[in-house]
């Protein structure tokens, strides 16, 4: 198995590194704000040679399903699944709807069933937030619910449109 070291970058990311078998070494880091960077480089001094790519989100998935990333998602996924429920992470930009609002309730805006597990600020988590807890760019929102009412929520707090309500939106005996 290969050793891994990872390494927080404050303001950054997480850098993970590993050493090859021929003596290289390969780091990713991933960064804050969804891109990566491929680095890999020798640790001999008269083969100081480095090559740095960075990848896009989009691209860093690539990368890893090309190497193999999709066996190791897929185990992971069947083990932590649970039918009909999704756990996901919206990333506050501003110029998105929510930016600079109080969080309010998922309700309110026509996704009930929907709960806004933690509002994640730097290197800090706010779990269980207050519907009064302003929200602002940068924050991340982990989301937990119905995969259908997760995307409810993303587009509305991306937007301000209302979902519209359905009888399974309804809150029970409503």
């Amino acid at each position: 198995m290969v050793d891994v070291r990872r390494v927080k970058l404050p303001g950054v990311g997480v850098l993970h590194t590993f050493i090859t078998d021929d003596g290289g070494k390969v780091g990713v880091i991933a960064h804050r704000s969804g891109h990566s960077d491929l680095v890999t480089f020798s640790d001999e001094e008269n083969d100081a040679e480095k090559v740095s790519l960075r990848l896009s989100e989009d691209e860093a998935h690539t990368l890893a399903e090309l190497l193999g990333g999709t066996q190791i998602t897929e185990t992971l996924t069947a083990l932590d699944q649970i039918p009909g429920l999704s756990i996901d992470w919206f990333t506050v930009d501003y110029d998105d709807h929510i930016a600079g609002q109080p969080l309010g309730d998922p309700a309110d805006a026509g996704v009930a069933g929907l709960t806004v597990v933690a509002v994640v600020r730097g290197e800090s988590a706010n779990p269980a937030p207050a519907p009064d807890f302003k929200v602002f760019p940068g924050d991340t929102l982990v989301v937990a619910g119905a995969p259908d009412k997760v995307l409810k929520a993303f587009a509305y707090f991306r937007t301000g449109s209302r979902a519209a309500t359905s009888a399974t939106d309804a809150p029970p005996g409503g």
